[in-house]
């Protein structure tokens, strides 16, 4: 992902959960970027290949976590 939607898509997920402290953060792989909410890594955001402009947020929910 590149620097200008890294910065879109922080900006929406930041409005969308309410939080200041969730951070999108540049991977190796070019095409998706690691959330966070402080340092706790939560989720990736991919870019969505069957649709431009758009992006898939996955985040895995674990049962010790609940």
């Amino acid at each position: 992902m590149t620097p200008a939607e890294i910065t879109k898509v922080q900006a929406y997920l930041t409005q969308t959960f309410g939080t200041k402290g969730l951070e999108v953060r540049a991977r190796k792989q070019k095409d998706s970027a690691e959330v966070y909410i402080g340092e706790d890594f939560i989720g990736v955001v991919y870019v969505d290949e069957d649709e431009e402009g758009s992006y898939l947020f996955e985040m895995a929910i674990l049962k010790e976590d609940l």
